[in-house]
């Protein structure tokens, strides 16, 4: 694990996904563009808010004006007009996750992760060509719930539209060739390989397991060494029909665009898909038994990973449970559980906490490495910590500290482009509010702390927990006392 080295921004929605080991990106390469130039010099002539100006309030952040509407093939569009760069931001959003995958664990991510290896005409080598001599940028990844493809270009007409043409192609019609096909297939085979070495990974895995047991979310979205090898591309081509459908998808767009303009593009970008309607939301998993596993792994550290079914990503108590989370673990010093842990006591790194609201109920984790040695212990301090937050509740003193850094980073949310097109992209696909973000807000600075006490343990229960270990098995010492200095420091850099 890594020491985090600025506050967690409390809008966990869509990030704290990683957090299971459930993303996979693939981007191509992205070297000096026009775009980026045109980024660097429009960033050099923005006045930055001058602190003195603040005196002592929360920094301003942009109040979106998000245009929303369906183009004729069923896709949804969301809209926000910005002039301040010459440029813009696409991202499609498909509900065609790994939980798409159906008995093909790794279906969804290898046809994501082939979209822009060939289109008629043209091989990968062409199209990273093409995209970058227009100083345009594509992307792509695979998720628990969506996969999504991205394109960020220069608003001007002659850059626009090629670029615009070649993204439709990549998403709509890939040709999926069988060299690459092989290619892609190896690199994950010898990914699962690597998996084998790392103890956090494989700690995650079963955790997953235990948590999900027969429900989509249980397999990684990469699949399996069994699995992958397995699939097909006419599974691909069939998957590429179904899901990526202008029916099942969310076109998010930001930048130096009319809305005349943003209209076309995505009924360009709309009528280049596949026909057909959304596929069916995600069913609820089943409340899974509390249970504890260990992975034996000849190591100096033991994983431990703490879990249990969270939230779905419209439960109304998304506001309260992020609060209370961001004082129990997510909003790394200072919290319950890197106090007790790190700062009294010198046991791991770090160590945070955090829900993973999806379309259907997401995990809530806690995770740490910690010394082979004292693993028993510190398992019992984390579940301690748990316990008495749950009895006690946030005092009046952290949730004003946290609402005040949720205050002060939440302007992060829409400080660029590329993060209102991510915004827009989790509000389409989740069908939030136009307002969430506003609305987010002022629920956050609003709760009590009665509210947020009452939402945790709705929510949490110490009963409930799945645990998995991964570390050797050896004697265990007593842990230390806490204290402000404590006597050994955590391990300066972990092993995995």
């Amino acid at each position: 694990m890594s020491e985090r080295k600025k506050p967690r921004l409390a809008l966990f929605g869509l990030i704290a996904v990683a957090l299971v080991g459930s993303a996979t990106f693939y981007f191509s390469k992205t070297d000096q563009t026009n775009a980026s130039e045109a980024l660097d010099k429009a960033k050099a002539s923005q006045k930055l808010q001058s602190l003195t100006e603040l005196n002592g309030k929360a920094p301003s952040h942009r109040k979106l004006d998000v245009q929303t509407w369906n183009t004729a093939e069923g896709a949804k569009v969301l809209f926000v007009e910005a002039r301040e760069l010459p440029m813009f931001d696409m991202r499609l959003i498909f509900a065609a996750g790994s939980s798409q995958d159906g008995d093909a664990p790794g279906l969804a991510l290898l046809t994501n992760a082939m979209l822009n290896e060939g289109v008629a005409g043209k091989d990968v080598s062409v199209i990273a060509q093409g995209f970058e001599g227009l100083g345009a940028d594509f992307g792509n990844g695979a998720f628990k719930d969506m996969a999504i493809a991205s394109l960020r270009s220069l608003s001007a007409a002659d850059k626009r539209e090629p670029a615009l043409k070649l993204f439709a192609e990549v998403v709509g019609k890939p040709s999926f060739p069988a060299d690459s096909f092989t290619r892609i297939k190896n690199q994950m085979l010898a990914g699962f390989e690597y998996q084998k070495q790392n103890p956090g990974k494989l700690a995650s895995l079963e955790l997953m397991n235990r948590l999900y047991g027969d429900h989509p979310y249980a397999h990684a979205s990469d699949g399996t060494a069994q699995t992958v090898p397995a699939v097909t591309l006419a599974q691909l081509r069939a998957f590429q029909q179904k899901a990526y459908a202008a029916g099942n998808v969310v076109i998010a767009l930001v930048g130096d665009l009319s809305r005349a303009e943003a209209e076309a593009i995505a009924a360009q970008v709309s009528a280049a898909l596949p026909k057909g309607p959304a596929l069916p939301k995600i069913e609820q998993p089943a409340e899974p038994k509390a249970s504890i596993g260990h992975i034996e792994f000849p190591s100096k550290q033991t994983n431990l990973m703490l879990a249990q079914l969270g939230i779905d990503r419209d439960d109304p108590d998304y506001a309260a449970l992020s609060m209370g989370n961001q004082i129990l673990g997510g909003g790394g010093f200072g919290t319950r559980l890197m106090s007790e842990v790190r700062e009294k006591r010198g046991l791991a790194y770090g160590v945070y906490s955090g829900f993973s609201p999806m379309q259907a109920r997401g995990p809530f984790m806690i995770n740490l490495q910690t010394r082979a040695e004292m693993s028993e212990g510190t398992l019992k301090l984390v579940q301690d910590v748990l316990a008495d937050y749950l009895k006690t509740g946030p005092t009046e003193k952290e949730l004003d500290d946290a609402k005040r850094e949720l205050a002060g980073s939440f302007p992060l949310s829409t400080a660029s482009n590329a993060d209102i097109v991510g915004q827009l992209g989790a509000i389409g696909f989740y069908n939030l509010p136009l307002s969430h973000l506003e609305d987010f807000m002022q629920q956050s600075q609003n709760l009590t702390v009665e509210q947020v006490k009452a939402a945790m343990n709705k929510h949490l229960s110490t009963n409930k927990l799945v645990i998995v270990s991964a570390g050797p098995t050896v004697p265990q010492k007593p842990l230390p006392a806490p204290t402000d200095k404590p006597a050994e420091q955590p391990l300066g850099v972990p092993e995995h």
